[in-house]
């Protein structure tokens, strides 16, 4: 065994990501804490335990996390990425991307959701490279509606209409 090895010290840098973990985790329960107790019939409970429930697991993690660095665990170095750090930035695609993001957020209100949620998801396909131009349109419109329609009937949350207000 060498010298390295068995001298191994903790990366006390890992106690910062530690250290955030709890105080997140604080925040969270402090936070949680301050919510009012709104129980009915459907809800018995009420909104508390699940943030303070959360809150509890970071604070555990991050104490489980401490003891693994006190006890010299390491992360692995990343391996299975063939990324070329000295490639250029393809901006071209970055621009787009957020163009089709902006675009999203300017016609969301007027055009609605399905609209523009399929401009989002067909500008972000066609960003990232994809040729297929109809296949991706239908793919949009597509997850599009899924996504209107899982917000509205599995959480209750109604994305706006815009001008297919009455249609969907």
């Amino acid at each position: 065994m060498s010298t390295a090895a068995t001298t191994r010290r903790p990366d006390r840098a890992q106690y910062g990501v530690c250290g955030f973990l709890a105080v997140v985790g604080v925040l969270v329960i402090a936070d949680a804490a301050r919510l009012q107790h709104i129980a009915n019939s459907n809800d018995p409970i009420g909104p508390k335990p699940v943030p303070i429930v959360l809150g509890v697991l970071l604070l555990l993690v991050a104490v489980l996390y401490a003891v693994d660095v006190a006890r010299g665990g390491q992360g692995e170095a990343e391996e299975g990425e063939d990324v070329d750090v000295t490639s250029p930035v393809d901006w071209r695609t970055v621009v787009l991307l957020i163009a089709a993001f902006v675009l999203n957020l300017a016609l969301i209100d007027p055009l609605g959701w399905v609209i523009s949620g399929t401009l989002l998801f067909w500008g972000s396909a066609f960003a990232l490279g994809s040729r297929h131009h109809v296949r991706n349109l239908f793919i949009a419109v597509g997850l599009a509606l899924v996504t209107f329609y899982a917000f509205a009937i599995g959480l209750g949350v109604n994305l706006p209409a815009g001008v297919l207000q009455g249609i969907l």
